[in-house]
């Protein structure tokens, strides 16, 4: 661990000594050039739509058609997954924007600086909620409030961002938690060393930077199933560490890197756990992502002693993803897998999944529906007497795509899954779809319980595996230029585990449960 740390003092040390030369070096040629100077920094201000740096926003705009013909020749190699819930956060995030582009005139020449200022409010109800120690009704009220201010290009190499949290739940019938609950907190702080032409230029002219930073960070990387920042939830996964990235967006190939350390949401200021370390890269191979997009990676987990309070663990975790587009056709792909090997609190872990999706697009309707199927498979322990632990390490992941009632963890499950998505406005989006889910080990658990009973494993297997099915509708409508509003329901429908363990370790029965919420979003400037 020592060395690791020493190696990423060097890289820092040898990158801020380039970037003091270089600024030296800037600085000297805007003494020289004046009023040239000034006019080439009005000229960024102008054409800032062309910068490369936004490519991230790309990632939000409508999948192209794979199958149009145009003219003009592609500005990135980017191209979006279709894939259902699997695209990351932009950087900076969605609700942030730079202020030369909000058409503003006083904020025009303001070019170098990024700003955000978010804020939502979701009130859900919650019938019957199988996650919770006793079945009843809850009627939670989660506020969040987000800040974010960025500074580019105007100290390059040198770059900064903070990020602002508040998170509180109000109305609810159990106590709050770190899902929901995380007042007044630095989310991201953080300097970054950016070298905008360090490795060249790709095929398509766009510069091949690379990036270092340094502090408190929250970033989603893939599909968001082993790393996220939790959209969704009303707290933020973070990490303190140091993230190294070759390339961007926009390049047929890009590398990103990272050493870094969870940040533990507390009463007081969040401090990260300094008993364990998260690695990672991440390779993206974009040359044929007019058909595919290819994505290795590997994640990593060390978790040291604390005096036998906490099990060490050591896993790792190599994976490749692929997604794209069929040549000539209308249908998409999603495909994954990921293999675990390590130990895990003195067991042998040896761990696996695979996710697979297709899904075809109507573009020949106005609405521009994509009708998909999705299986996904998340190892559990095979058996519980032996040494060797088969259960899936989730990380950091999102579990929202799992279940729209937040019932589900990547971990020990099988689920078929069908879905529709539709457009019937351009600011009308819906999508809604119908779910299975049974364990893939029916001796080990169903890790779904925030006040557990002690009833989410059966390790005889007697309590059967089918853990029960769901169906889901969303509408997400924009009100206006910064206001928009969600609204969601699930029911779901117990199956013959959660019925004969966790309701009968409970007391309870009920057949299935209601979830049903309202979000409303403004954005100051989005």
């Amino acid at each position: 661990m020592k060395h690791a740390r020493f190696i990423w003092l060097l890289l820092i040390g040898y990158f801020l000594s380039i970037s003091i030369a270089q600024a030296e070096e800037n600085t000297i040629a805007i003494r020289m050039t004046g009023q040239t100077t000034q006019l080439k920094m009005s000229q960024v201000a102008q054409n800032n739509v062309m910068d490369t740096d936004y490519a991230a926003i790309i990632a939000y705009a409508p999948p192209a058609d794979s199958n149009s013909i145009s003219n003009d020749k592609p500005s990135t190699f980017y191209q979006r997954a279709r894939s259902y819930g699997t695209h990351p956060e932009s950087d900076p995030p969605r609700y942030a924007r730079n202020l030369a582009k909000t058409g503003i005139d006083a904020f025009k020449d303001l070019y170098w600086l990024d700003l955000g200022l978010d804020y939502r409010v979701r009130h859900e109800l919650r019938h019957n909620d199988i996650r919770r120690n006793r079945i009843t009704t809850d009627h939670p009220v989660l506020l969040r409030a987000r800040a974010y201010v960025g500074i580019r290009e105007i100290l390059d190499p040198l770059r900064l961002v903070v990020e602002f949290e508040d998170a509180r739940r109000y109305n609810g019938r159990f106590p709050k938690d770190n899902r929901d609950w995380n007042a007044c907190e630095l989310i991201q702080t953080y300097g970054e060393l950016y070298f905008k032409e360090a490795l060249g230029q790709d095929d398509l002219g766009n510069h091949r930077p690379i990036r270092i930073r340094g502090g408190r960070m929250a970033w989603e990387a893939v599909d968001r199933r082993l790393l996220a920042n939790n959209q969704w939830r009303n707290t933020t996964n973070n990490f303190e560490g140091f993230r190294v990235t070759f390339g961007q967006e926009a390049n047929d190939w890009e590398i990103d890197t990272w050493a870094m350390q969870p940040v533990r949401l507390l009463d007081k200021f969040d401090r990260r756990n300094k008993n364990l370390w998260f690695y990672g890269a991440v390779g993206h191979w974009r040359k044929w992502s007019d058909i595919v997009t290819l994505q290795p990676y590997y994640m990593g987990l060390v978790q040291d002693d604390q005096g036998g309070t906490v099990a060490k663990k050591e896993i790792h975790s190599p994976a490749i993803r692929a997604y794209g587009v069929l040549p000539n056709t209308r249908i998409d792909f999603d495909l994954g897998a990921i293999y675990q090997f390590g130990r895990d609190n003195g067991q042998k872990k040896t761990a696996w999944s695979y996710l697979l999706e297709f899904g075809y697009t109507f573009q020949q309707l106005s609405w521009k529906p994509r009708l998909s199927a999705f299986y996904g498979f998340v190892s559990g322990d095979r058996n519980p007497d032996d040494n060797l632990n088969n259960r899936f390490e989730r990380f950091f992941g999102f579990a929202r795509p799992w279940s729209a009632n937040d019932y589900l963890v990547m971990e020990n499950i099988k689920a078929p899954k069908i879905r529709v998505e539709f457009e019937p406005h351009k600011d009308l989006k819906i999508d809604g779809g119908y779910d299975w889910f049974w364990l893939a080990s029916n001796t080990d658990r169903f890790n779904n319980l925030l006040n557990g009973s002690g009833g989410n494993r059966d390790r005889t297997g007697n309590s059967g595996d089918f853990l029960g099915h769901a169906i889901d509708f969303r509408a997400i409508y924009k009100l206006m230029p910064h206001v928009s509003t969600t609204v969601g329901y699930s029911h779901w429908f117990n199956g013959e585990f959660v019925k004969k363990r966790q309701l009968a370790q409970l007391g309870e029965t009920t057949a299935g449960t209601n979830f049903f919420y309202i979000e409303v979003t403004l954005s100051a400037f989005n």
